[in-house]
């Protein structure tokens, strides 16, 4: 009981701090969903100023849920590329030719509706619903969970999807009708700004600072609990820039599991020394009379780490089992995952 009557006394006071206190960004601009919906979908596991040119960039080429709806997955991956986690963008493609089907191109605006679309789970249908139309449903990310469990004085292990469940249940009893929207974004926001995950926050510009129980009872550094940790397989590749004549090799990935149809430089899963090249090499039916090694990479998946080496490698002819183009092509064309990146500004 005490927990929902401190969450009560939260909401007059975010508001207002939020109201004043907003950052200016590009999606806030105007109610409209489809932005709402991009900006939510590429801000999971991106940090917002790395969104901004993205965001910018597809909504150019892509200005409405029609044009991405119809758009070529190649192009589509093209405009994602660096973003990462690459199903967003098929999801939101799929999602795309749903509400053109289903909705005549509108989105829903419904909660319930909106979390039957393709990519679309729990927080992101509340803060589409909530933010575009006001609906008074919660939108629960780790910051919001974050700021919850300081103000509460919450030892949870705010990763269960329990306790996430539990909170959501919570926010929903509480929720302003009136400044739904705002409430969840000033949630949000307090997150990432003040109350932030990392490092000492910033209690002294907090609105709820009087009412909260972390800083009270000196518990910031001990808030939220988060047992669970994520255990990566870790996996060894070296990478190969085979050039001919100007124009660099390329292979697309097969069309599921990781990075699937994306493209990417020749590769093997293992680490090689420079004196393996040659067998590599004649693997693929190539022979080259020059090589330099280009660096090293380390690159992180949500379950999985690549330990990647790379080789530049001039050939003395072609092999039809790759694509062989120029490098401005591989800029402007071809999707390459970030994981590659460090190679690329090699060739």
């Amino acid at each position: 009981m005490e927990e929902i009557e401190l969450m009560k006394k939260m909401r007059k006071p975010i508001i207002e701090w939020y109201q004043k206190n907003k950052r200016e960004l590009p999606w806030r601009k105007e109610k409209n969903p489809y932005y709402i919906w991009l900006s939510e979908i590429m801000l999971q596991q991106t940090r917002i100023e790395a969104v901004k040119q993205y965001y910018e960039r597809f909504l150019r080429q892509l200005p409405t849920i029609k044009d991405l709806a119809e758009v070529e997955e190649e192009e589509l991956l093209k405009l994602w590329e660096g973003l990462g986690y690459y199903n967003r963008a098929r999801n939101l493609k799929k999602a795309a030719q749903v509400i053109q089907e289903k909705y005549n191109g509108q989105m829903p605006k419904h909660y319930n509706e909106l979390i039957e679309l393709p990519g679309i789970g729990e927080y992101t249908a509340g803060a589409i619903s909530s933010i575009a139309y006001n609906e008074p449903v919660p939108a629960v990310d780790g910051n919001v969970l974050r700021v919850i469990s300081r103000l509460v004085g919450s030892k949870k292990d705010i990763l269960d999807s329990k306790i996430k469940k539990e909170f959501t249940q919570t926010l929903k009893g509480i929720m302003p009708k009136k400044y739904a929207g705002d409430f969840n974004e000033a949630l949000m926001e307090l997150g990432e700004i003040v109350c932030i995950p990392n490092g000492e926050p910033l209690c002294k510009k907090c609105p709820l600072q009087e009412i909260c129980v972390a800083k009270k009872e000196n518990l910031t550094a001990e808030l939220p609990v988060r047992k669970q940790k994520i255990k990566r397989r870790k996996e060894e590749k070296t990478v190969f820039l085979l050039e001919f004549e100007n124009k660099i090799a390329i292979r697309k990935r097969e069309n599921t599991g990781l990075l699937a149809n994306m493209y990417e430089f020749p590769n093997v899963n293992k680490k090689i020394a420079r004196k393996e090249i040659e067998t590599i090499l004649q693997n693929w039916c190539l022979t080259g009379n020059y090589n330099e090694k280009i660096g090293t990479h380390h690159h992180i998946f949500s379950h999985i780490e690549w330990d990647m080496i790379g080789y530049k490698v001039q050939v003395d002819s072609i092999n039809k089992e790759f694509i062989w183009v120029n490098k401005e092509e591989i800029l402007k064309k071809y999707p390459i995952p970030g994981a590659f990146v460090p190679f690329r500004e090699k060739m």
